[in-house]
């Protein structure tokens, strides 16, 4: 092979990545990754540098919006720190006399992370930070157009890392223009690789040989039922869909309407800039070009968007996204999958359990195993379809968009990687976090017997069923 090979290229990488974090994990100590994650943290929040690295996705990318995309950089990020911040990654991390098993923390080794061209900045930083804070190297592959992006951020993270002598080899990413080849030789090498974005890069990280952190698609749908606060709902979904315009798998793609407040949500909608499109059939033709999303329509802001969908004059002025009436789901109804954009299909449902069975075809269809939402007053209904649905998560009466990857409202981790479970063709049901970037060596002592008779363990089956 010649320098110029570009496996050659990624093996070279891969080699400095892995001498860097053997000596980072010789030397280690909870302050050293601390410290190193914190670097690779302040290096994206930087007000000056956060504001260059938006302005910079959105030039070369196309996607989503500068002020948008300055707040994901600065709360993603943010919020990951805080839930990282006292997590034990370094030596002894556990203790536990009754089982007498001791763990100890182990780095991974050399992460491999696959990002998309939505967040070319917030996802690599993510997946950056949670592999210096548990003691691996990472390499970064982003996609062709976020190449300038995380070009960027790595430029960044190495300034800051000079200040205190860590080894810039800990992070790097692929060179040159994104390729195929490059990524399949980075996902057969890493010792861990960690996938967002394109459904094409997950399946090939699940049948590389190397072990996968990969999360499925999502297709948000939302049921707005008869008990919820419709002015609330209407603005929640509002700033959801239309953050950083639609780029999050997390963007509600279909709000499910129980008939009895249908008129009365609409007019919510409206207040809120959602102008309701009866004939789908005019957004699906601008929508969807040879079968494929608009690129001029595809997050976009409101009036770029509509002016490619050619609505300009059936819309008022101030609208801020399509709500379009549908019924259809499944493969011949593109309304009912992911949009990608500032257009959100609407579903009338009879009643609750009608609203429950659209929900559960529009996620079957596509979406599986991601994340579905509800805007209600009542207690039970949640559980009702969670256990319904075949879905990681419900979230309830929140802007769905903030609240799946993490927010400071609620429980869930900060990330921009959301895994599907077996229903989305993933290994993982949560978002990816610091956890899933260490493992630990167990010592294992021996304890006071503890063996149970037979009538203890078959008793009561044998009550039941006989011997």
């Amino acid at each position: 092979m010649t320098a110029a090979d570009p496996i050659q290229d990624v093996d070279t990488i891969v080699a400095r990545a892995r001498a860097a974090q053997a000596a980072y994990e010789a030397d280690g100590s909870q302050l050293a990754y601390d410290q190193a994650a914190q670097a690779a943290a302040w290096a994206i929040m930087e007000p000056a540098r956060n504001r260059h690295l938006a302005e910079l996705a959105v030039e070369t990318t196309g996607l989503g919006n500068v002020p948008d995309k300055i707040t994901k950089n600065h709360r993603k990020t943010l919020g990951l720190m805080r839930d990282i911040k006292d997590a034990a990654t370094h030596g002894v991390v556990g203790h536990n006399p009754a089982s007498g098993i001791t763990e100890i923390a182990r780095p991974i080794g050399v992460i491999g992370a696959v990002v998309p061209s939505t967040n070319p900045g917030a996802t690599p930083a993510n997946n950056i930070i949670n592999a210096l804070k548990c003691g691996n190297a990472i390499v970064v592959s982003p996609s062709p157009k976020g190449v300038p992006t995380c070009e960027a951020l790595v430029g960044y993270i190495h300034a800051e890392f000079d200040k205190l002598g860590i080894d810039r080899d800990l992070v790097q990413m692929i060179p040159g223009r994104g390729s195929k080849e490059k990524t399949q030789r980075l996902l057969e090498t890493a010792d861990l690789i960690v996938v967002t974005g394109s459904q094409n890069n997950v399946r090939r990280a699940y049948t590389s040989g190397t072990p996968a952190l990969a999360v499925g698609a999502g297709n948000v749908a939302v049921i707005v039922d008869e008990t919820a606060d419709l002015a609330a709902a209407a603005d929640k979904i509002q700033a959801s869909k239309c953050f950083d315009n639609a780029t999050s798998c997390s963007s509600e793609n279909a709000v499910v309407v129980v008939d009895a407040i249908y008129d009365a949500f609409v007019s919510e909608m409206a207040r809120t800039g959602g102008a309701l499109i009866a004939d789908e059939a005019k957004i699906t033709d601008g929508l969807w070009v040879k079968g494929h999303l608009n690129p001029r329509a595809i997050a976009q802001d409101a009036k770029d968007m509509i002016d490619a969908l050619g609505l300009t004059d059936d819309v008022p002025e101030g609208t801020e996204y399509i709500a379009v009436e549908t019924a259809g789901i499944g493969p011949d109804h593109p309304l009912s999958g992911e949009k990608l954009s500032r257009v959100l299909a609407v579903y009338r449902a009879r009643d609750f359990d009608d609203a429950v069975r659209i929900t559960r075809e529009i996620e079957l269809h596509q979406g599986a195993g991601h994340s579905v939402g509800i805007h209600t007053t009542t207690d039970d209904r949640p559980l009702i379809l969670a256990q319904a649905v075949p879905t990681s998560r419900v979230i309830v009466n929140q802007a769905h968009t903030f609240a799946t990857g993490g927010s400071f409202t609620n429980g869930m981790p900060f990330s921009l990687s959301m895994g599907c479970g077996s229903w989305g063709g993933n290994s993982i049901d949560t978002n990816v976090h610091w956890r899933h970037f260490i493992q630990t060596t167990k010592i294992v002592r021996e304890i006071p017997k503890n063996e149970p008779s037979l009538d203890e363990i078959f008793g009561a089956y044998w009550d039941a069923a006989g011997r």
